[in-house]
């Protein structure tokens, strides 16, 4: 039986946190946009951007889901300091002091990690450099939680995301599907792109794409 935790008004509209037996969910404007059932390929976006970043490593999550992502970085001997950059105050919440908090062992309160409320279109011009980018704030280039993520994807969103990394930098982008498109707007811009498959039990493959500065 699916139990609603909680239920607010946030940036990109309605979000709904809720329980389906042991694992937790959340849905925005009815669609589902995540969980915390597995979580192999929101992992796999970081372990694998990592393997080929320079260290020591400063990672930007955008995105800050249900924390997997960030307790995979904060697990790699490599990285030093993790900045994650997410807009929805409930998310943050539902991390920092709600039902998600235990999923990722507490990983805000790491003293590594420095978390910025903020839309990542927005703060992407702050200037910081990163050895990796890992973006998992959609569904994928071609299923955006709003309209407005859309630009993150095109040729100049993916141009200002490679400004963010330094030398030898990896950009890490998760999907729940294949987007061709993206990939060879990767490949015109990135010396080295990588497509990483990952089986999911129903429906097409989650997709992470590995790019090199």
């Amino acid at each position: 039986m699916v139990e609603v935790l909680d239920r607010v008004d946030g940036v990109c509209g309605e979000l709904v946190l809720r329980r389906d037996g042991p694992a937790l969910e959340v849905i925005a404007n009815g669609m589902f946009l995540m969980d915390t059932r597995n979580g192999e390929s929101e992992r796999l976006l970081v372990t694998s951007a990592l393997e080929l970043a320079p260290a020591p490593a400063r990672v930007l999550i955008g995105g800050l889901g249900v924390g997997f992502s960030v307790r995979a970085a904060l697990d790699h001997p490599a990285v030093r300091e993790v900045v994650v950059v997410e807009r929805e105050p409930a998310i943050v919440a539902w991390n920092r002091t709600g039902p998600l908090r235990d999923g990722h062992g507490d990983a805000l309160a790491d003293p590594r990690v420095r978390l910025v409320e903020d839309d990542l279109l927005r703060w992407a011009a702050e200037g910081e450099r990163f050895a990796a980018v890992c973006l998992d704030i959609d569904n994928g280039p071609d299923w955006t939680v709003s309209e407005g993520n859309a630009s993150l994807y095109g040729p100049a969103g993916v141009d200002r995301l490679a400004g963010m990394l330094r030398p030898g930098g990896v950009l890490a982008v998760w999907g729940a599907g294949r987007s061709p498109e993206f990939t060879r707007r990767l490949r015109a811009r990135f010396r080295d792109v990588r497509v990483l498959e990952v089986p999911v039990p129903r429906g097409d493959p989650d997709i992470v794409w590995l790019a090199v500065v």
